[in-house]
């Protein structure tokens, strides 16, 4: 009994500091590989914010400095390989390829931004209607949006383009009135969620009314969303007007267009010049790698989950 009582007097003595030392340090770590991928990020939306500068540098100064014509056809020069005199080479008909890219550029560039614009705009207020009504408006708003997404997006829009002439504008109606379906899903989604908030209940309990908290509350908590998506979607406009204009329906002939120019270019990949195909081809994806950056660090931005993911 003596040992025992002696023995816990001990343990009882020596107690706070065995406990000290034997308790493991209280320290803050991180989590590993977190600064590498902070740095990767970081980088990534450094280039690709810098990409996008120098596509819309080169499309806004470009024309402005080449003393050449981008329609002007010189036999002659045709299939050129690349020089100083022509950077990118010349195309099929003696024209400079530089110049055609740019121009090309620019009116993909012209085609997404603005059919981005009408899509999310469009989609943004179908889907914030049906959120904010719900009930049978919400299933008819959403069935009409099953009923559209049943239709290839492709098919539906070279049956809206053969309507019109070729020409900017029937290839901007074409995409837009294609693309707005998902960007009405995810604001609705949105809409419901925010919905449930506490502010929202506070709001429908003060008496405010289903317009006021659908203009007041419900649309600004959809709008980083919304922005997201238009991001998204200026490349896929870009690449859905090169491929009506690969497929002859969106600009006309003899315009300087990405999708015009890959198409021109395939006899002369077959005759062994790469640049006509090599050059438009990169004018697409660059610009899409750089756009799909910039979005990739916007959804880390309003999704922190995703970012710690």
């Amino acid at each position: 009994m003596a040992d025992s009582h002696t023995t816990t007097e001990r343990h009882t003595t020596a107690g706070p500091d065995a406990a000290t030392k034997a308790a493991p340090e209280a320290t803050w770590h991180r989590r590993p590989g977190a600064g590498r991928q902070r740095r990767t990020r970081t980088v990534r939306v450094w280039g690709s914010a810098v990409l996008v500068a120098a596509v819309v540098l080169a499309v806004l100064v470009v024309p402005l400095l080449s003393p050449l014509d981008s329609q002007s056809v010189d036999l002659a020069q045709k299939l050129h390989a690349p020089s100083v005199a022509h950077p990118f080479g010349t195309d099929e008909v003696g024209r400079d390829l530089m110049l055609r890219c740019v121009y090309g550029l620019r009116v993909s560039l012209l085609v997404g931004v603005v059919a981005a614009l009408v899509a999310v705009g469009l989609g943004t207020a179908v889907g914030a209607l049906a959120g904010a009504l719900g009930g049978w408006a919400d299933r008819a708003v959403m069935r009409l949006v099953d009923l559209f997404s049943s239709v290839p997006h492709l098919l539906l829009g070279i049956f809206i383009v053969a309507m019109f002439r070729p020409g900017v504008w029937p290839v901007i109606l074409s995409v837009a009135l294609t693309h707005w379906l998902s960007t009405a899903r995810i604001v609705r989604a949105e809409v419901l969620s925010l919905r449930s908030r506490p502010h929202i209940d506070a709001a429908v309990s003060g008496g405010a009314s289903r317009w006021r908290v659908t203009v007041r509350h419900l649309l600004p908590g959809v709008l980083p969303q919304a922005g997201l998506a238009a991001v998204l979607m200026v490349p896929h406009a870009i690449w859905h007007e090169s491929a009506l204009s690969f497929l002859g329906l969106g600009l006309p002939a003899h315009e300087a267009s990405l999708g015009i120019m890959v198409n021109a270019a395939r006899g002369s990949l077959l005759a062994g010049a790469w640049w006509p195909t090599l050059f438009p081809g990169l004018f697409l994806i660059v610009p899409t790698l750089a756009l799909a950056g910039l979005a990739g660090a916007w959804r880390e931005r309003i999704n922190p989950r995703r970012r710690s993911e």
